[in-house]
C-alpha cells in the first residue's frame, strides 16, 4: 500500500485534474514527484492491490504455485509504487521509510516468485513480515509527519497492515485454499482502503484549485 504526499496542496501552485502542475521538463525526479502527488497514481496503486485480491477470493481452489505468481506480481507492482512515492515527499527524512518498504516489497515478490521457496509456510510468512514491517514503518510516518494529508486515513491504513501480518504470521494457513482466502480478503480491505484514501486526495487537490493562487509576495 502507498501513502498520500508528504505535503498538502499549496496555495501558490497550479492544480490540474489529477493533481499538482509542477514544472518537470528535463527533470526525472520532479518527473517522479509529480506523478506520486497526482490521485490517480494513489488509485492505480489500489486497483493494483483489488486485482489480486480479488483474483484469489473468487478462485480459491488456485494452486499455491498460481497463488505465489499472483502475490509476487503484487509485492512487485506495490514496490514500484512506493518507490515513485518516495519522491513526492518534500521531506529528506521521511523519504528513507518509503524507500526501505519499496526495496523490501520488491525482495519480497522476487522470493514470491521464486520456485523453491514455493511453500506455504515460506509465503505465509514472506507476506505476514513484509505488512507487518510496511505497517510499523507507515505508522512511524504518520506519527511523525504532523502535516500529513489525510493523517486519519493513513493511520488507519497503518494499523491494517500491522493487523494484516500479525493475523498471517500467528495463525499460519494449512493448506492454499486457506491461505488463498486469507490473502485475498485482506488485499482487498486494503486495496479498499487505498481507494478511499485516493479519493480523499482527490477532492483536496479540487479544493485547493478553487482558491485564489497568491504570488510570493502575497498578493493574488
Amino acid at each position: 500500500m502507498t501513502t498520500s504526499p508528504g505535503q498538502g496542496p499549496r496555495a501558490g501552485a497550479e492544480y490540474g485534474p489529477t493533481g499538482p502542475a509542477y514544472s518537470t521538463a528535463g527533470d526525472p525526479a520532479q518527473l517522479l514527484a509529480a506523478l506520486g502527488r497526482s490521485w490517480t497514481w494513489i488509485l492505480a496503486s489500489a486497483v493494483a492491490t483489488l486485482v489480486p485480491g480479488i483474483l484469489l477470493l473468487v478462485w480459491p481452489e488456485a494452486t499455491l504455485h498460481v497463488v505465489a505468481v499472483l502475490i509476487g506480481l503484487y509485492l512487485l507492482a506495490a514496490g514500484a509504487f512506493r518507490f515513485v512515492a518516495t519522491f513526492a515527499r518534500q521531506e529528506q527524512g521521511h523519504r528513507l521509510p518509503s524507500l526501505l518498504l519499496a526495496v523490501l516489497y520488491v525482495l519480497a515478490g522476487v522470493l514470491c516468485l521464486r520456485n523453491p521457496l514455493q511453500t506455504i509456510t515460506a509465503l505465509s510468512l514472506i507476506v505476514g513480515l513484509v505488512w507487518l514491517v510496511s505497517g510499523i514503518l507507515t505508522l512511524y510516518t504518520a506519527l511523525a509527519a504532523r502535516d500529513l494529508p489525510h493523517r486519519g486515513f493513513v493511520l488507519g491504513m497503518a494499523v491494517l497492515g500491522i493487523v494484516a501480518g500479525v493475523v498471517v504470521l500467528a495463525l499460519p494457513a494449512e493448506s492454499a485454499r486457506a491461505l488463498t482466502r486469507l490473502l485475498g480478503l485482506w488485499l482487498v480491505l486494503l486495496g479498499l482502503a487505498e481507494a478511499g484514501l485516493a479519493f480523499a486526495w482527490r477532492a483536496a487537490l479540487r479544493g485547493s484549485s478553487t482558491a485564489v493562487p497568491h504570488g510570493p509576495d502575497g498578493n493574488a
